[in-house]
């Protein structure tokens, strides 16, 4: 008798007489079916991994294309620069325009007749013409003129800066005439110190240059006594006037603090 290894009737012959429930007989029952779905999810695995670097190519190839084409679409435009209206070529402000009538708009109110002081405006008479306060006769025919600036009415609203600066914020700072070595050159010559042997300190002194140079609202803020306070007040009141301070172009007042120094030699 030939048996048939590729068919499924030597099963039966080998299981004759056994138990066929068991794993073995049903799986090489089915061992054809298992080998044939093997088969397939090989070969598609293995096409797979054969076509994948052919797709990121492809895919490559594509977006260089887009990009391409986009960079192409997409371009910088420059814009000339704005030409600016040369100056001369500048239309001069309107004219004024021409006084024009104005009536007195005055208000309705309920009263007697013999209360009336003063009688409304009839309406032919408020036809093209302003209401105001008062009457003003207006002239259409006066010439348009144009003033130039400057001639306004004066401006007596100004407030005068009396504010005191500190000279470490100031934007000019007040001076000397000859410079600050001049200024220190001054107090030596003239800065005389009590005749007080051992005598050793400082004298703090502060004080306002004016706008106009002069130095006020002098005061001794640190003293060691013997009449050195004095002395540095009599030194600044006879100096000269100095160049004043200036904040935005105008001159202002500005504090100032001067030191003199004392050591005196023991006897």
């Amino acid at each position: 008798m030939k048996i048939d290894l590729l068919g499924k009737k030597w099963l039966d012959i080998v299981f004759e007489g056994r138990n066929k429930s068991y794993g073995a007989y049903d799986l090489r029952k089915h061992n054809s079916n298992t080998n044939l779905k093997a088969l397939g999810i090989g070969a598609v695995v293995f096409a797979l991994a054969v076509a994948t670097p052919k797709i990121a190519e492809f895919i490559s190839s594509v977006t260089a294309t887009t990009d391409e084409g986009l960079h192409e679409r997409i371009t910088a435009v420059k814009l000339p620069p704005k030409e600016e209206q040369p100056k001369e070529d500048l239309k001069p402000p309107p004219p004024p325009k021409p006084r024009e009538d104005v009536v007195k708009f005055v208000k309705p109110v309920v009263a007697r007749k013999e209360d009336v002081t003063e009688e409304p405006p009839k309406v032919e008479d408020l036809k093209d013409k302003n209401l105001g306060k008062e009457d003003i006769k207006g002239d259409k025919d006066a010439p348009l003129t144009v003033e130039p600036p400057g001639n306004g009415p004066p401006q007596n609203d100004v407030v005068e800066d009396n504010t005191i600066y500190n000279s470490a914020g100031i934007e000019v700072q007040p001076g000397f005439p000859g410079g600050m070595p001049k200024w220190y050159s001054f107090l030596k010559n003239n800065f005389t110190p009590p005749d007080e042997p051992g005598l050793k300190g400082r004298v703090v002194v502060s004080f306002v240059v004016e706008k106009d140079g002069s130095l006020t609202d002098i005061k001794v803020l640190k003293d060691i006594g013997y009449g050195s306070g004095k002395e540095a007040e009599r030194v600044l009141r006879k100096g000269p006037k100095w160049t004043p301070a200036e904040q935005n172009g105008r001159k202002v007042r500005c504090a100032f603090i001067q030191t003199f120094s004392i050591e005196n030699p023991d006897e």
